[in-house]
């Protein structure tokens, strides 16, 4: 009997904890963002209230910078959200890898991809049409993941 009663008061304070954190502004679910959030989150808009709480709060941080970011900056924010509503998770589950693969390379590497990158983005587009259909098949993986 006292066990749950116990278990009831734990099961309470948690709830409260959770109502009392929404409260504050955290994690809150679309409804609840201002004009201004919507706005800069619009692309995410029918996922929002799917999002993690942690992924939450990294757009919530973006939408807070955006008024202070530049024209063209702001314009970057939006096409990388375009896009990535646009993907499926398994993409996004690839781009995370593929983030996480160049973050772990030393900086000299990145520097050299980054460099590549500007030079293949200044190319006409048909270069980088040929480009992209010349390039070889990655490598099939196995069932895991080798």
């Amino acid at each position: 009997m006292v066990r749950k009663y116990l278990a009831a008061l734990i099961a309470i304070a948690a709830l409260w904890a959770v109502q009392a954190h929404a409260a504050q502004g955290g994690d809150p679910n679309w409804a609840q963002l201002s004009e201004d959030q919507k706005q800069v989150l619009s692309p995410l808009a029918e996922e929002w209230d799917a999002l993690r709480p942690w992924q939450r709060e990294r757009m919530l941080d973006i939408a807070r910078d955006y008024p202070k970011m530049n024209p063209q900056q702001q314009q970057r924010v939006q096409q990388r959200l375009d896009n990535w509503s646009r993907m499926t998770p398994y993409e996004r589950e690839n781009a995370r890898k593929k983030y996480q693969q160049f973050e772990s390379l030393p900086q000299e590497k990145q520097d050299e991809l980054r460099k590549k990158w500007r030079e293949y983005q200044r190319l006409p587009e048909t270069e980088r049409q040929k480009l992209r259909n010349n390039r070889p098949e990655p490598a099939p993986e196995d069932d895991f993941g080798n």
